[in-house]
């Protein structure tokens, strides 16, 4: 149980596991310029991004069955080799298609992390105690947005952008020494059944129709896409509709972070006092709010930039409340199979997520106006979800 008023270690691990995705994801984005410039890839750079994602959304779905069949640490040795192996291929590129190639690869590694954080707090915690130590987690893994685009830019600066994926390299072979001398296995295999695909396929197809997981998972993946949304399309937004500098898109990223992060440890506070479900539905209840008020600003064209910043800092911040609670009560009666339960709700997240990034590259018109229907529609979409009744099922 989580019972300690310090942060265990293994919520640390935990945290830096679920870290390795945005470290990979905003570390290198200060390196496009130089990437596209020594391989004259112009635009194709973002396919780096976007073939990235994709092997985050697939590789989840083998690595939650295989933690549920042979324990939580083997996998993570497996996906954190594969991810440090891509990382030095990426480092080594030689053209921007190997880049691509190494980077899918790399999402397929790193998404082990993601996908067995979720399941090891489920194996020790119950749902209340799951949802204070998912709040945690965003504590680590939140530091990463913020520190990430300023590192990255450091080393771009100093060592050229083939040196980003040397230091995650490094990252995932700490990570790897930590596991094997911090990580104690959390989930018993004895009894388990063989891996087969058949019933790997039933198990996803009973979780697909859980409609209280799925009432979770989809709820909280929307609003989890309005922030993909905004990762997407601000830069555009910020930079080039409201000529902000970027070394202050930078800050203003940096305290929208902070938002969510600060929310994260107010939730686990409230935890010790209310229901994780109250804390989660005034959580979607203030992102549709706050995205359905960006929505109606732009189409009467009231959208100023306070407005726009204050209304984006508010559904990021409410993220806070969500992920922790939604997570945590999507998994609680996954306790069996919960590997293959948090595989499941991480596709979905990603899938979506990708959808989020090419919507905000194709639907320019040179306004805010995309950005801001798109979030409304997510925290809108989030909260009819979460409102609708749920039948438990196994």
């Amino acid at each position: 149980m989580f019972k300690q008023r310090l942060m265990p270690g293994w919520i640390i691990l935990m945290g830096a596991l679920t870290a390795i995705g945005p470290l990979s994801i905003d570390m290198y984005l200060p390196g496009f310029p130089a990437i596209g410039k020594e391989f004259d890839a112009g635009s194709r750079v973002e396919l780096s991004l976007a073939s990235f994602f994709i092997g985050l959304a697939i590789g989840q779905l083998f690595y939650g069955p295989i933690s549920d069949r042979y324990g939580r640490k083997p996998p993570l040795y497996f996906g954190l080799s594969l991810f440090l192996l891509a990382s030095v291929g990426a480092a080594t590129s030689q053209s921007i298609e190997a880049l691509i190639g190494w980077r899918f690869i790399q999402g397929l590694g790193g998404c082990a992390g993601m996908v067995i954080a979720r399941a090891v707090v489920r194996d020790r915690c119950d749902a209340q105690e799951a949802a204070r130590a998912f709040s945690l987690l965003i504590l680590v893994m939140g530091i990463a947005p913020i520190l990430a685009p300023l590192l990255g830019g450091i080393i771009v600066t100093e060592s050229g952008w083939r040196s980003i994926f040397i230091v995650l390299a490094i990252f995932a072979f700490g990570c790897l020494i930590a596991i094997r001398y911090m990580l104690k296995e959390s989930h018993s295999v004895s009894g388990s059944h063989p891996l087969i695909l058949r019933k790997v396929l039933r198990d996803y197809l009973q979780i697909l129709t859980n409609r209280e997981f799925m009432r979770y998972t989809l709820s909280s993946s929307l609003a989890f896409t309005g922030m993909f949304a905004y990762i997407a399309g601000s830069p555009h937004v910020l930079m080039q509709v409201h000529h902000i500098p970027p070394q202050h898109y930078g800050w203003i990223f940096g305290s929208n972070a902070l938002g969510l992060i600060a929310a994260s440890q107010l939730n686990a506070r409230l935890l010790r006092h209310y229901d994780l479900n109250w804390l989660l539905n005034r959580g979607v209840a203030t992102a549709a709010l706050s995205g359905s008020g960006l929505a109606l600003f732009a189409l009467f064209d009231w959208l100023s930039l306070p407005v726009l910043l204050a209304g984006l800092f508010i559904f990021i911040t409410s993220l806070g409340f969500i992920s922790p609670n939604a997570s945590a009560a999507a998994l609680a009666h996954q306790g069996h199979r919960a590997g293959t339960a948090s595989a499941l709700m991480g596709a979905i997240q990603f899938a979506l997520a990708t959808l989020a990034g090419a919507c905000m590259s194709i639907w320019h018109d040179g306004s805010a106006m995309p950005l801001a229907i798109f979030m409304g529609v997510c925290g809108v979409g989030a909260w009819g979800l979460l409102r609708t009744k749920a039948s438990r099922t196994s």
